[in-house]
């Protein structure tokens, strides 16, 4: 039984999977026509572009109130920002793309599943995230059909400073999805349109100055804005409300299920064949998936004095006094929490980082 209280903000990490998966196929078709790193800059450049675009024409027709529903970003923020768009906007696409050029497409399909394991362990070692054993379950199921999904018999494996490159950009993404998770609180829309904005202006740059890139068609440069706001912003923003509500490591679990999506999509759009290697492995990412779904956690906790600032609406965890000035819920301003102690179903969200 999902008890849609708890997990309904899934639906969320599901639908950013969705998109980036659905993007991958589209993004593949770009290839011919572009390096992979001028392509990533694009793609993280639509993302940016496309978000700003967006902020803009909210605030032009819908007025300042449209675009200050979220917590604004505060100076504390920002080396969690700052490390989360090193780490997975710079880093990790140098150090995949350098990888994959002494590897085969299959064994770096392989390494790249790691990304939502490495996620979880990040989340539990580092940041000391509570994952029940559902939750290491589910991952190491997605993680299963994952490799089952990709894996090529006729590929040839070993160990290498290229294949180590590639685990270095999973664990470079592990670690961005856990410090976006700080920020969580702040705008998702902000967020990610930073984001796709530095990252694309820095992949682009790698492109231009090392790789030499030449001007793409329109419609290429065209499609690929396209797919990247989509496939990276759209698909941020909502991965950015999941990691709020539901902390790093179930939002990675859900965020896995892209792969399969993308190959779903391969089939439907490209013709794909259906194999009864993707059968197998959609029912076991269907089986992990209803495991995260289904988790019960509920225990007595206590929450410490606490402020800060969020989105929100007047619950259990907000009952605090008011200037006047906050505007209809949900709104956000900065708010302090009374200590309490109580007992019901809970998910690490920002209210939830408590100890076990």
């Amino acid at each position: 039984m999902i008890d849609l209280s708890v997990q309904r903000y899934a639906l969320f990490a599901l639908t950013a999977a969705a998109l980036f998966g659905a993007s991958t196929p589209f993004a593949k078709l770009l290839i011919g026509d572009l390096s992979p790193v001028a392509l990533a800059g694009l793609l993280y450049l639509g993302s940016g572009c496309g978000l700003l675009l967006t902020r803009l024409a909210m605030a032009t027709f819908g007025g300042t109130r449209a675009t200050n529903r979220e917590a604004p970003l505060r100076r504390r923020d920002l080396p969690w920002l700052a490390g989360a768009i090193v780490a997975g906007g710079v880093v990790a696409p140098v150090l995949l793309l350098w990888g994959l050029s002494g590897s085969s497409a299959s064994s770096a399909s392989l390494l790249l599943n790691l990304e939502g394991v490495i996620t979880t362990l990040v989340a539990a070692l580092i940041f000391r995230e509570a994952v029940g054993a559902r939750i290491w379950l589910a991952a190491a199921i997605m993680l299963a059909a994952s490799v089952l999904l990709s894996y090529d018999p006729q590929a040839a494996f070993g160990f290498s400073l290229r294949a180590l490159a590639i685990v270095g950009a999973c664990l470079c993404w592990g670690l961005d999805n856990n410090l976006t998770r700080k920020v969580s609180a702040s705008d998702p829309a902000l967020l990610a349109m930073i984001k796709g904005l530095v990252a694309g202006a820095v992949n682009l740059g790698l492109a231009v100055v090392v790789i030499g890139m030449p001007v793409p068609s329109m419609v290429t440069l065209g499609a690929a804005l396209v797919v990247g706001f989509f496939g990276y912003g759209i698909s941020l923003v909502l991965f950015i409300y999941a990691l709020r509500h539901l902390g790093s490591a179930r939002a990675g679990a859900h965020f896995s299920t892209a792969p399969f999506i993308g190959a779903g999509v391969a089939i439907l759009v490209f013709g794909d064949p259906v194999t009864p290697v993707f059968a197998l492995a959609l029912v076991m990412m269907a089986g992990a998936t209803w495991l995260v779904l289904t988790e019960r956690h509920a225990h007595s906790h206590a929450h410490e004095p606490m402020a800060h600032a969020h989105r929100h609406v007047h619950d259990e965890h907000h009952q605090h006094a008011h200037r006047g000035d906050e505007g209809p819920e949900p709104h956000a301003h900065e708010h302090a929490h009374a200590p309490l102690t109580h007992s019901h179903p809970h998910v690490p969200d920002l209210h939830h980082r408590h100890g076990h």
